[in-house]
């Protein structure tokens, strides 16, 4: 991105929501689109997206850049409501799934059975009480200007809620989203766990870290200047 494209950020409206749906798809694997790992872009664009647009939009933002929607951040700050709307979620992409599988190509259903034999077993934990994010952005759009934006805008948004933590779970490998991009948001790792799934179809070992941050004993609310 140029430095001297415009960019804006704002809160995500309804009319948001294929656009996130589908830079949800095209950022899934690693950054990329997600179709050589998994085919079914709208069972896994429901599985990551559907609860923040339909449930909780209020505490999700978009990045756009010359006017077009580049990237977002999907928050929520009631967890135990979005638990209790993924357990029936879960049952539905299941099912879903399950009728779907046999058109599935090997690649697809590779990623399933991992899923379900392995992925429980290699997420780290997480804290169960306070807001949360996941965010996203195109290549194109993933610079130290526009990641500080999004990020202050929901940082400042849970200041106003008066939300006391929040945390996040990033994938994480050498050449991106190394460690210092969160700690420059006053964000703690607190917990890691390697993704086997990438085994074999990325070059370098891929992490699931946990990350944290306590809005009460950080003075450093936002992004460093």
């Amino acid at each position: 991105m140029s430095e001297s494209r415009n960019f804006e950020i704002r809160k995500f409206e309804r009319a948001d929501r294929a656009r996130v749906r589908e830079l949800c798809c095209e950022t899934g694997f690693l950054g990329n689109p997600i179709d050589p790992v998994f085919e079914d872009r709208e069972l896994f664009a429901d599985y990551l997206t559907a609860y923040y647009t339909d449930w909780e939009p209020a505490s999700s933002f978009v990045l756009l850049v010359d006017g077009e929607i580049r990237g977002y951040l999907l928050g929520s700050r009631f967890p135990l409501r979005q638990q209790i709307y993924n357990i029936y979620q879960n049952a539905s992409l299941f099912l879903r799934g399950i009728i779907r599988y046999p058109r599935y190509n090997e690649a697809t259903k590779a990623f399933i059975k991992w899923v379900l034999s392995t992925a429980w077993k290699e997420v780290p934990a997480a804290p169960r009480r306070c807001a949360h994010f996941h965010i996203n952005l195109l290549t194109d759009a993933r610079k130290v200007q526009t990641t500080r934006a999004i990020m202050d805008a929901y940082l400042g948004y849970l200041h106003e809620m008066g939300e006391k933590k929040v945390y996040g779970q990033m994938v994480t490998f050498e050449s991106r989203r190394g460690f210092k991009m969160f700690e420059r948001y006053g964000f703690q790792v607190v917990n890691k766990s390697r993704i086997s799934k990438y085994d074999g179809i990325y070059p370098e070992p891929v992490y699931l870290c946990t990350v944290i941050k306590n809005l009460d004993e950080n003075n450093q609310l936002y992004a460093v200047k």
